[in-house]
């Protein structure tokens, strides 16, 4: 076999193929080898992030003559008390009621089909959907001992996934600890990679973006709590079913920025009308007006924070996230956003402005 000529050069076919074969395994290997440590590296950006979060806190107390050694001892403190007491006081009722409404499931379907306003919604909706038989097949899969048995395990499935969700979240505080301990360590070091000349650019830059993203991820967190609270006094007070379960939706949904609430809201409204109509409409009236407060009065002041992210990219950037990474990637959306739209403002739209 002839050589082939490269830019003047010979180059043998076999060594050409030789080294293709090998980028193209080395390659493989690499994707293999993140996908295998996807665990860990979600494990590092949580607590990177909740690290960011706690940093106003500790530069708040640091102010106010507090040294930074302790101020972290005070914050990692708190936030180990707060997650055992949400574990301890949360965790029981809802797994609890997740298997109560899984072994309740035929009698809320029976009582729905029961109830007077289920027959006139059927007889009004067009094309004659036959929404009685669909609910008996779903009563009739759910008597099924068979199918319950492979409902439990399903549940025995996630209750094995408990163990690795612990293991994962102690892994999670350590690392937000160590994380919180030494960012500024770690944003010095970051700094001295860069040349001398852009030094203090760069500073400045990442001094914003992770001040903007602490501020933000507190602010959510702290809406997302709220709600939480909220909800399940509320949902207790009106005599919801599985208020524990709706108010763990609430806090999730709260997380996720504009689309999250809502999408809650109208899970808890459709639970309640199951119940009954009068309920639904109840919490149906409730969360409006607490959606309200939250997109006028909460919400302002929380894209405040991140550099007055525009609606249409928050909305984008939570559906992406959601989509790549589920809730992780929702929350972590606008965070990113903010991030990019700061460096494009600070670096990219000077850079071209520069141009001549």
């Amino acid at each position: 076999m002839s050589a082939i000529n490269i830019n003047g050069r010979t180059a043998n076919p076999f060594a050409i193929g030789f080294l293709g074969m090998l980028g193209a395994g080395l390659a493989y290997g690499l994707f293999h080898l993140v996908d295998d440590l996807a665990g860990v590296i979600v494990c590092i950006a949580c607590a990177l992030f909740l690290a960011l979060g706690l940093e106003p806190v500790i530069r708040f107390m640091t102010k106010r003559g507090i040294k930074r050694g302790w101020a972290v001892t005070i914050t990692s403190l708190a936030v180990v008390i707060a997650v055992a007491g949400v574990v301890l006081i949360v965790v029981p009722p809802v797994v609890r009621q997740v298997q109560q409404f899984i072994g309740n499931v035929p009698h809320i379907i029976d009582d729905i089909i029961r109830q007077p306003w289920f027959g006139k919604l059927e007889e009004n909706l067009p094309f004659g959907i036959d929404l009685n038989e669909g609910l008996e097949s779903a009563g009739v899969w759910f008597s099924d001992p068979a199918n319950l048995a492979n409902v439990g395990g399903g549940v025995l499935t996630i209750g094995a996934g408990v163990l690795t969700f612990t293991t994962n979240l102690i892994i999670v505080i350590i690392l937000t600890l160590y994380f919180a301990a030494g960012l500024p360590s770690i944003k010095s070091a970051f700094y001295r990679l860069m040349p001398a000349r852009k030094r203090e650019d760069v500073k400045d830059v990442t001094e914003e973006i992770t001040g903007s993203v602490g501020r933000y991820i507190l602010g959510q967190g702290a809406l997302a709590v709220t709600n939480g609270v909220l909800s399940a006094i509320f949902l207790t007070i009106i005599g919801a079913p599985l208020p524990a379960l709706l108010a763990f939706i609430a806090f999730l949904g709260s997380l996720i920025p504009l689309v999250g609430t809502i999408s809650a809201s109208i899970v808890i409204v459709l639970s309640c009308l199951m119940s009954s109509p009068t309920l639904a409409l109840i919490a149906a009236i409730y969360y409006l007006v607490y959606m309200q407060i939250e997109a006028y009065v909460f919400n302002p002041r929380i894209m405040k924070a991140v550099t007055d992210v525009p609606g249409p990219i928050v909305i984008i950037a939570a559906i992406a996230g959601a989509t790549l990474g589920g809730v992780l990637g929702a929350v972590a959306s606008v965070p990113v956003a903010a991030s990019l739209l700061i460096i494009y403002r600070k670096v990219v739209i000077p850079h071209q402005d520069a141009k001549k």
